[in-house]
């Protein structure tokens, strides 16, 4: 028996935010550090976010 690859695709939605150049400045370079995109870098971020926000 093998398990077979099944690929599916997350819906994804793109957005447009305005952030501090700052900001942007340690979001580029925390990204380059982890080798990965921004994107993805902002994207865990805002999950970490929501996950430990206290209600």
């Amino acid at each position: 028996m093998t398990n077979e690859f099944k690929p599916i695709k997350q819906e994804k939605s793109v957005i447009s935010i305005r952030i501090d150049s700052d900001i942007l400045k340690i979001i580029d370079d925390e990204s380059l550090k982890a080798d990965i995109s921004r994107n993805e870098f902002i994207v865990q971020c805002i999950e970490y976010a929501i996950k430990n926000m206290k209600n």
